[in-house]
């Protein structure tokens, strides 16, 4: 396992997608894949059954199966983060006791959702978690209806496992908190650059860089308007309909995984399909997942 201040370093973590056999079953054959690129690319971590990742959609034994893999499989060459929370407490704590048994060096931690409870539930639910190893923890008030504010996340920076936030808030939170020695990692890929650069995050937790993980290297690496100009589109292309359909037709539409979705996730409609297209296909080809991309056959569609 990795100490809390080397997992600090990391700039650019891969909250990586999970592939499929054409079964509906995890691929770990494409899942290799995937995560080769990712180090080709230059990333320093990835997050296992993030959102992402649809973690949502697993079973236990399918989520830490898959976090034990990455670990046997690419721990001695990136920090391995499994998303081991939950909004069950009891059930947080056991998925992350055993995905630290199983070797991973960090865990994302969010706050309960549906069932949301008060600041100081908020507090103990972080506590116990925090108690079992070094965690980050993750703040996407879209989907869990709470905002974890400040007076919530600087007394549970005192811990010792506390890493840091992943933070979906916006830039100036992220300014924030790093003015207080307290590290952030920004959770929308399209206010990346600028937390990096201004603001001083200490990076991006990145949908993006599933399909272009070396320009997203070079936007953590090195102030570049330019670069972050031209990126934009696609970033906000990514997220034209909730995460992760975007970045799931992308990779298919790219030949990076077969053409299969979990429902109730399903692909973009042929209209979107043909913005995305245009967008990729504008990238050298050398800097995209899977290469040039076409419209996803939808004969060969499958949802399981």
């Amino acid at each position: 396992m990795q100490s809390i201040q080397t997992i600090k370093k990391a700039s650019l973590i891969t909250a990586i997608k999970t592939p499929y056999t054409m079964k509906g079953e995890i691929d770990i054959k494409t899942f290799d894949k995937l995560v080769e690129e990712q180090i080709k690319g230059g990333v320093d971590g990835i997050v296992v059954g993030g959102t992402t990742g649809e973690g949502q959609l697993m079973h236990w034994e399918e989520h830490l199966m898959l976090i034990a893999h990455s670990v046997s499989k690419f721990g001695s060459k990136l920090l391995i983060v499994g998303n081991t929370g939950s909004n069950n407490t009891r059930e947080a704590i056991k998925a992350t006791e055993y995905g630290f048994a199983s070797g991973m060096d960090a865990a994302l931690q969010i706050n309960p959702y549906y069932g949301r409870t008060s600041k100081e539930g908020l507090k103990a639910h972080f506590e116990r978690v925090l108690d079992i190893g070094p965690a980050f923890i993750y703040n996407v008030p879209g989907r869990t209806g709470q905002d974890l504010t400040p007076d919530i996340i600087e007394p549970l920076a005192a811990h010792k496992n506390f890493i840091g936030v992943k933070e979906c808030a916006g830039n100036e939170r992220i300014g924030y908190y790093e003015s207080r020695g307290i590290a952030c990692w920004s959770g929308n890929d399209d206010e990346a650059h600028d937390g990096k650069h201004q603001y001083q995050s200490h990076g991006v937790i990145s949908v993006t860089s599933n399909i272009i993980p070396g320009l997203m290297r070079q936007l953590m690496d090195s102030r570049s308007e330019e670069l972050n100009t031209q990126l934009q589109p696609l970033m906000k292309w990514l997220f034209c309909e909730p995460n992760p359909i975007a970045i799931n037709s992308a990779l298919i539409m790219t030949g990076a995984v077969a053409p299969v979705f979990r429902l109730p996730y399903v692909p973009l409609n042929v209209n979107q399909q043909e913005e995305g297209m245009a967008l990729l296909n504008a990238l050298n080809e050398k800097d995209v997942v899977g290469g040039k991309a076409s419209l996803i056959d939808a004969t060969l569609l499958k949802l399981v």
